[in-house]
């Protein structure tokens, strides 16, 4: 199992599975929303296999989200509040998926690397901050079994 710490907290890679690790050793309830999320984007695994551009997988995802209902917007932009003023500087998120029955976002971001390195953990973590999301799904396409290539985080 591959941790990685960022301010203090742990973030624990889980495949599939929807608990993580605080610093505290606190475990997380099951998260409905996220696996819904995830079933959709294990389907267009299964339909296109690894090895596209991101860019095919994010359309495709987007699909698939339609067609199970679930809210979302593709390159969603976020701003940076600098010194109490919204600033644009080109931040978007790949997919933001609302859960109105729940009150509750969740932020895709997508790869189609041959492996996920720390700087992409952080830049979703960047993300989370800067839209005040708690919940992230980081989702590496350019695998064998899409299970591998998830990694859940929560602020």
């Amino acid at each position: 199992m591959k941790s990685n710490t960022y301010n203090k907290k742990m973030y624990t890679k889980k495949s599939l599975k929807t608990t993580e690790s605080t610093e505290h050793n606190k475990k997380i309830e099951r998260d409905f929303f996220t696996e819904k999320i995830i079933g959709c984007a294990i389907e267009v695994h299964r339909n296109l296999g690894p090895g596209l551009l991101e860019s095919t997988y994010k359309q495709c995802l987007a699909r698939e989200l339609t067609t199970h209902n679930i809210k979302f917007f593709l390159e969603h932009p976020i701003p940076v509040n600098y010194k109490g003023i919204h600033l644009e500087c080109g931040y978007r998120i790949d997919i933001l998926c609302e859960s109105s029955e729940q009150n509750r976002k969740v932020i895709l971001e997508l790869k189609s690397v041959e492996e996920i390195i720390n700087i992409q953990r952080a830049q979703l973590l960047t993300y989370m901050k800067l839209a005040n999301i708690d919940t992230g799904l980081l989702m590496n396409f350019n695998v064998t079994q899409l299970k591998d290539g998830i990694e859940r985080f929560k602020l």
